[in-house]
């Protein structure tokens, strides 16, 4: 940033008094009084789904620019300034918006222009809506750029630089229904700001805020969009001072303008009159006749004819609702328990109250009590390994196990523990209930040989084969017959089986056994390559 003198001339030229800067105060007064003035009649700001708003108009500035040297002193009116805002919610309550500004900047000398450009501002951020009766409000946080004006050159001939702030952007806007379908729009915004530098990278320092008013009218409204034209004016305050030369520039822009806005949503209805009935609902527990609280009541809206409001029982499970005259209905929705929509006639100004009783869903699982005994003594036996699809649990010392959260129908429980023969049983489970099965382990019998069975076929032909059976650690050898079935007697335990024939491959089998059990093993043999 040079060193800046004085400009004399160029102040002298630009400090004329601005037409704009004594409108703006009588154009708000009006808009104030329009607002004062609204009538039961008015409609209620209508809740949209998006909209966009083009904004062209003309921008009077004031302010000035102090560093060591004399410093600068500026004005002008300046056409040329145009805004784009766009705006989405997700919902009644929660969007966002993004917002775009080219504000042109001229200074002028008589009839010679000495400087000019165009600066930018832009802010994109969530935003949160609420609707109390004809006000609409709406409250933002985002993120905010900005460039701000700073001069640089020589005295005959200054510079447009543009300084930058990045700010958290604090924004508010009410909207206000005014009879005659205006609404009235007020907004502002402060900059928190994060940094801040100017053109040459220099730190710097800056606060600031924008304030701004909007009359609309809506001049197209079909369904699913409305049109409005509106009246726009803004007044910018912002500062920024270069931490290392102390150099410091002050702005205030007032603007207004003329735009035009497309909103999505459900065209704006007036309510022509006000006839209601009021209805006292009550929610409660259908079993115990409990009150229930939360429980979120959605009825027709008596504002917006055509769409739904949600309301929400208080602690006493209860809730008054506002309903246009005739049958009406009441969908209530509460967590555990099932929804149910009541219908009710709703009397013309008078009070009709309704009970709304909810039902628990019914179980969509039941559970299945395991007991665990011996065959001989029907004693109870610990610690056994009860399985049914996922779930696997133990048995605990009365010998017993609960699973629950089982689906309805038949189900396969598998039980083994050590010292006793595996078994599986099948029992029936019923919803919402709890079902029981006793299971009777025998002990394994110590010292009764296994039997080993099974067929050699050939995998190419399918056919049985006249093979080998080798069982060299239980000191086995034997052949199979016609059919390919083999039977072999060992002891419990795991065995390597080596099975051959004429013409094919042999293979080695792993099998495990336990005493008194039987294990198959089918095997198919691959014929030798040629």
């Amino acid at each position: 940033m040079g060193h800046l003198p004085l400009f004399s001339i160029l102040s002298r030229a630009l400090r004329r008094p601005s037409p704009l800067t004594a409108i703006l105060p009588r154009l708000l007064v009006l808009v104030l009084a329009l607002a004062c003035s609204g009538g039961a009649r008015a409609q209620t700001p209508e809740s949209e789904r998006a909209s966009l708003r083009l904004r062209y108009g003309l921008s009077s500035r004031q302010g000035e620019q102090v560093d060591v040297g004399p410093g600068l002193t500026y004005s002008g009116l300046t056409p040329n300034d145009v805004a784009l805002t766009l705006m989405g919610w997700a919902g009644t309550y929660l969007g966002g918006q993004v917002e775009l500004q080219r504000e042109a900047f001229e200074l002028r000398d008589a009839s010679s222009r000495v400087t000019g450009g165009s600066l930018v501002r832009g802010s994109l951020g969530p935003r949160g809506r609420l609707f109390l009766g004809p006000v609409r409000l709406e409250l933002g946080a985002g993120y905010g750029f900005a460039q701000l004006p700073l001069f640089g050159g020589f005295t005959y001939a200054p510079v447009l630089q543009r300084g930058v702030r990045h700010a958290a952007l604090v924004s508010a806007r009410v909207l206000v229904a005014l009879p005659a379908k205006l609404q009235l729009e007020a907004r502002g915004e402060v900059p928190l700001t994060l940094s801040a530098h100017a053109a040459d990278g220099l730190k710097a320092s800056s606060s600031g805020y924008v304030v701004g008013a909007a009359l609309l009218y809506p001049v197209v409204s079909r369904d699913g969009w409305t049109g409005r034209l509106l009246l726009d004016v803004q007044q910018a305050h912002d500062t920024m001072e270069l931490e290392d030369s102390g150099l410091r520039s002050e702005q205030r822009m007032r603007r207004i303008g003329l735009g035009f806005e497309v909103a999505l949503g459900p065209a704006p209805r007036v309510i022509e009159d006000r006839v209601r009935g009021i209805i006292p609902i009550q929610v409660v527990d259908a079993d115990t006749g409990a009150p229930l609280a939360g429980a979120r009541v959605r009825v027709p809206s008596l504002m917006k004819p055509g769409t739904t409001e949600e309301l929400v029982t208080d602690a006493q499970g209860k809730v008054r609702a506002f309903l246009p005259p005739g049958e009406q209905s009441a969908e209530v929705i509460l967590e555990g328990y099932d929804s149910v929509t009541a219908r009710t006639s709703v009397p013309v100004m008078e009070i009709a109250p309704l009970e709304v009783r909810l039902h628990k869903p019914a179980p969509t699982t039941g559970s299945l009590k395991v007991k665990v005994v011996q065959g001989k003594n029907s004693a109870p036996v610990p610690d056994v390994q009860v399985a049914s699809g996922t779930a696997q649990l133990r048995t605990d010392k009365a010998g017993e196990v609960l699973l629950e959260g089982l689906a309805p129908g038949p189900v396969a429980v598998a039980m083994s523990a050590p010292g006793f023969r595996a078994t599986e049983e099948a029992a029936v489970v019923v919803a919402g209930q709890t079902s029981e099965l006793v299971v009777v382990l025998a002990q394994e019998r110590k010292g009764e040989l296994a039997t080993l069975v099974g067929q050699v076929r050939s995998a190419r032909s399918g056919k049985a084969l006249v093979a080998t059976v080798s069982i060299p650690q239980a000191k086995v050898r034997t052949r199979t017959d016609k059919s390919g079935a083999f039977t072999a007697r060992v002891r419990g335990g795991t065995y390597r089986i080596t099975l051959s024939a004429a013409g094919h491959r042999t293979q080695t089998k792993t099998v495990t056994v336990r005493e008194g059990e039987q294990a198959i093993l089918n095997v198919d043999l691959f014929p030798r390559g040629r």
